[in-house]
């Protein structure tokens, strides 16, 4: 049985983990940004057109983007993510047009995936603490197969605030990979209440911290904040 961990702060190894996860994502941003061409750089400055506004919010994260979330980068130009449905826990497929009107914490998880089983707990406690009216946190589970084994995880963590969402056929990894924003899992996506990301983080994160809190809130608030 997987031993369940305290809702505090992460081990000392997630936080290393964390620590090397922000260089790597750092340096394939580089790569993907230098890389871009086509048609799908024409789409996603049509797309991105729709988000204008948002920029006001990633200037409103970018200084809290710091800690133990300093990994997190703080988009070039807010857009629209082009990401297809995955199923709810009634086995029924929605999209990000569910959670329309949030600021929403976009976490890609599997079991396989050893970071991933660090920061469950700590995402957790964030969506007790802070989901609401105006937050969410939407961790989706890509195992492939079943649901029995990423239930079981969950129910043994004591992960019970999150809502289950899944994505057997990996689709939602591979169309954020090939858009150059998912590198790896787990990969997070902060995105404002109009749907527009705003943020992104390859790696683990302290998602209990104070200096996650304070993000999240900035994410919310706006630049009032």
């Amino acid at each position: 049985m997987t031993e369940r961990k305290p809702l505090g702060l992460p081990s000392a190894k997630l936080v290393a983990i964390a620590a090397l996860a922000g260089v790597v994502a750092g340096a394939a941003a580089v790569y993907v940004k230098g890389t871009g061409s086509g048609n799908g750089g024409a789409e996603t400055a049509a797309v991105s057109g729709e988000c204008a506004a948002s920029k006001d919010r990633v200037a409103a994260i970018a200084p809290f983007a710091r800690g133990e979330v300093a990994a997190l980068a703080a988009a070039d130009q807010p857009r629209r993510l082009q990401m297809p449905g995955f199923k709810a826990a009634d086995d029924k497929e929605i999209n990000l047009d569910a959670f329309a009107g949030k600021a929403v914490l976009v976490n890609l998880w599997a079991t396989w995936c050893v970071p991933c089983r660090e920061e469950m707990p700590a995402l957790n406690a964030l969506q007790q603490q802070l989901g609401g009216d105006k937050f969410a946190v939407v961790a989706i589970n890509i195992d492939t197969g079943g649901d029995e084994k990423p239930k079981t995880f969950l129910s043994e963590t004591g992960v019970d605030a999150l809502g289950f969402y899944r994505d057997q056929t990996m689709g939602v990894f591979n169309v954020l990979k090939k858009e150059g924003l998912a590198f790896g899992l787990p990969a997070t996506f902060l995105l404002d209440e109009k749907g527009c990301l705003i943020g992104s983080m390859n790696g683990p994160a302290a998602w209990d911290s104070d200096d996650a809190k304070a993000l999240i809130n900035a994410a919310v608030e706006g630049p009032e904040v």
